[in-house]
């Protein structure tokens, strides 16, 4: 049984560092086609009010929040790390500084599932208001990109469940790893008390 799980460890510790770098990867990505088809329409960036495209201001809008996402990704890449450095990987019976891990990245991430998801989900109603006809003539009339596509919008559900089920899973391996470790400590005591 502690094959299996110490291989669950393994595989579940690789997976977090592969949807940290997932969800940074998606925070570099979710404001490219608003910087294509949006940017453009701002006349003048220090008067956020003259534009072409009524509602394009949520280009502008997203900074701060895609500021904020792109930090909060990164701290989760160096918790998903934290795992690593502590041994939670490969470590047969876990100390305290592997259940710290686990519980500080499992939160960290349902956290900033949660934030981001509030965020995201208010900047796409925000779009959804934007001016469509006034942007296709932008766009036409540029060359610049038009879309209605809430495609990077939409793609935060994926990614944060993908992130929420690691998180999970880590957790659930904690608890099946302790379960095991009192498990095996209590045989060795049973043990002791027949030979004694």
């Amino acid at each position: 049984m502690y094959k299996k799980q110490m291989t669950a460890q393994k595989v579940l510790c690789f997976a977090a560092i592969f949807v940290s770098a997932l969800v940074f990867l998606y925070s570099l990505g979710i404001m490219t086609d608003l910087y294509d088809s949006l940017y453009s329409t701002m006349r003048n960036p220090n008067d956020l009010t003259q534009t072409s495209v009524p509602g394009s201001i949520v280009y502008y809008n997203m900074q701060e929040f895609n500021r904020m996402f792109l930090v909060a990704s990164i701290g989760l890449i160096l918790l998903a790390v934290l795992l690593f450095i502590t041994n939670t990987h490969s470590r047969r019976r876990y100390y305290i500084g592997n259940y710290f891990a686990t519980a500080v990245y499992a939160v960290a991430g349902v956290a900033l599932a949660v934030f981001a998801h509030t965020y995201i989900e208010i900047f796409k109603g925000q779009f959804l208001q934007v001016d469509f006809e006034a942007l296709k003539e932008h766009a036409e009339m540029w060359g610049t990109l038009y879309t209605e596509s809430t495609f990077w919008f939409d793609a935060h559900y994926a990614v944060f469940c993908l992130l929420i089920l690691v998180c999970v899973l880590l957790v659930a391996n904690a608890i099946w790893k302790t379960s095991l470790m009192k498990q095996e400590a209590k045989l060795v005591q049973e043990g002791r008390r027949a030979e004694a």
